[in-house]
């Protein structure tokens, strides 16, 4: 990782951009040659039941957002790292907050910036007799002490240290593996976040699996959606996965509709407020 991380900062642009241009000819080829997959969303919530202004303009979730920030900014989580940035993980804890999980999974911990935001969320609504659980996923071991991926970031933190320093080590379960085998295993969660492996393919094979993984009524939410595959910030970066994965599916008939976040009541990245989060929602 190190060693990417280098050759990324010494390349020529015009050579990272070819072989990024490489690498998405492979994924698409690889995409367009899956065989059809199909959908069950009767459990996902229907997109006539969220009002996104409802949830983000809310003062009382300000105000408990407020008190679990300040235990949680003395991590002092870098921006720009490869993690959820600021403004979408406070856009996350407000969802926890409006829909009040019970059981929650993520798919790509990494450095861990959005799961404490969950577990944070997850702890203020948790009630004595309905407890809550949050199982996290990466493909790496993210906790791992003699890798300690996190520093390759800028993090002085793993994200277990930093989830055992807010004692809500007793709700939140780290696995290391495979999405795609995890999303099989059977298990049932209200809120799945989708934020592992972007390319096309994995996402598209992801999706039915989650939609099984649902309780009723229950939520996935995605990051990293370019709405088009446009641009969505200045720096003219895109990823293209998310949405071609959730397009091919609406295209084949899933009733599905997508939701972006659009744009916040405050700053995520690049002097913006816009976020590349979104609601994947029942049509009808």
């Amino acid at each position: 990782m190190i060693l990417k991380r280098t050759l990324r900062q010494i390349l020529p642009d015009f050579i990272k951009t070819n072989i990024r241009t490489l690498i998405r000819t492979k994924e698409l080829r690889e995409f367009n040659s899956l065989e059809r997959q199909y959908c069950v969303t009767e459990n996902l919530m229907p997109k006539k039941d969220v009002s996104l202004s409802e949830i983000f303009n809310s003062e009382e979730t300000e105000r408990i957002w407020e008190e679990s920030k300040k235990d949680m900014d003395i991590f002092n989580v870098p921006n720009g790292s490869g993690g959820v940035n600021p403004g979408d993980r406070r856009a996350i804890y407000y969802l926890i907050n409006k829909f009040k999980p019970t059981s929650v999974l993520e798919i790509g911990t990494h450095i861990g910036a959005s799961t404490i935001n969950i577990a944070a969320a997850l702890f203020k609504n948790q009630k004595k007799n309905k407890p809550v659980n949050f199982t996290t996923l990466d493909i790496r071991d993210v906790n791992s002490a003699s890798e300690k991926p996190w520093e390759e970031y800028g993090t002085k933190y793993s994200p277990i240290q930093m989830i055992n320093e807010l004692n809500y080590g007793d709700i939140v379960n780290f696995v290391t593996g495979n999405s795609l085998k995890y999303l099989n295993s059977q298990k049932k969660f209200d809120f799945i976040f989708l934020d592992g492996d972007h390319s096309a393919a994995t996402v598209y094979k992801e999706i039915p699996l989650a939609l099984k993984s649902l309780h009723k009524n229950g939520v996935i939410l995605l990051h990293d959606y370019y709405p088009e595959g446009k641009p969505l910030w200045s720096d003219n970066f895109t990823i293209t996965g998310p949405y071609s994965a959730t397009e091919r599916l609406i295209r084949e008939g899933a009733n599905l509709v997508v939701l972006p976040l659009g744009t916040l009541p405050w700053d995520t990245k690049l002097n913006s407020n816009i976020t590349s989060l979104a609601l994947l929602m029942r049509k009808n």
